[in-house]
């Protein structure tokens, strides 16, 4: 693509215009400068609120796949790719899921995720092998993520993952992009023009992490990892995190921190089965049986208790 299409094209993306709010803010007191960051923050929220139903849309797709076996894949290039990353690290400690569940892949490599490999972005035919080398099928959901929504590298990922017949999903920042048109469901929460221009680690960013904190942890919820509001997938592997299940054991069940610490040892360091042990009075192996057959949702496994 020649040079004065693409600036052509940046000058149609939100994500690229100049934030008339900020064009005096070098010249502003450090407390004048934070207000109007801070201003434009406040903004991020209720874009992702507009994005509501497509985010609903894209939790259901995913969760669907993911409960018959397949995966999640988030794929970006810099900012995008890094912000990818984090939620994906985060689901096997507060989801206790296997970590090959929801895989992050971004542009130029693991490398990139701590030094910058921008040029890296701009290779559709890489993102096209990433995603074919981590053997994407029709199972498994891909998650393409860029505020400009014309990465390259995303895009050729997303249209390997559609002809895979993967549902596709796209997360940026502006209406109508590329990527949009090629996703089966497109997610855009419209922030607006950055403080400093093109920085869209900013606003963009938020609204981002936004988004793919609100699929990961809804999944998850779909998926029986959580019960009532407590993180009951956890595997206590540090003190820290064993003091913390047996917390958990007793805001569920009312059970002391001693009675707590005794069943969680009962259960083999398993949160959800010592809830169920103590909630339907029932010894590990019948409580195992009954998460088994509930498909690991402890509401489902007390409701079956009651039968």
């Amino acid at each position: 693509m020649m040079r004065h299409d693409i600036t052509e094209q940046l000058k149609r993306l939100a994500t690229e215009e100049r934030n008339e709010r900020t064009v005096e803010i070098d010249c502003l007191p450090t407390i004048e400068v934070l207000r109007l960051i801070n201003d434009e923050d406040k903004k991020v929220a209720f874009a992702v609120e507009a994005e509501l139903p497509s985010i609903a849309r894209a939790v259901d797709g995913i969760a669907d796949r993911l409960a018959k076996g397949g995966r999640l894949f988030y794929v970006g290039a810099g900012t995008s790719g890094r912000l990818g990353f984090v939620d994906a690290s985060e689901c096997p400690p507060t989801f206790g899921v296997d970590p090959s569940l929801v895989q992050a892949i971004i542009a130029g490599g693991e490398k990139a995720i701590s030094h910058s490999s921008e040029g890296a972005e701009d290779d559709a035919g890489q993102g096209e092998r990433d995603i074919i080398g981590r053997g994407v099928n029709a199972h498994d959901a891909v998650v393409g993520i860029a505020a400009s929504g014309r990465t390259p590298y995303v895009i050729g990922a997303l249209e390997a993952a559609r002809r895979l017949g993967a549902l596709t999903i796209s997360l940026t920042c502006n209406r109508e992009s590329e990527m949009a048109k090629i996703a089966d469901i497109a997610i855009a929460p419209v922030v607006g023009p950055e403080v400093i221009l093109g920085s869209t680690r900013m606003k963009a960013g938020t609204a981002q992490k936004m988004v793919l904190n609100m699929i990961s942890t809804t999944v998850m919820i779909k998926l029986g990892k959580v019960y009532s509001n407590l993180m009951v997938d956890m595997r206590p592997s540090n003190a820290k995190l064993v003091d913390r299940a047996r917390r958990l054991i007793m805001i569920a069940t009312g059970a002391s921190y001693a009675e707590s610490a005794r069943i969680l040892e009962d259960a083999g360091l398993n949160v959800k089965r010592a809830i169920v042990m103590l909630k339907a009075g029932v010894n590990a192996e019948e409580a195992g049986k009954l998460l088994d057959a509930a498909g690991g949702n402890v509401r489902e496994a007390l409701i079956m208790r009651r039968r």
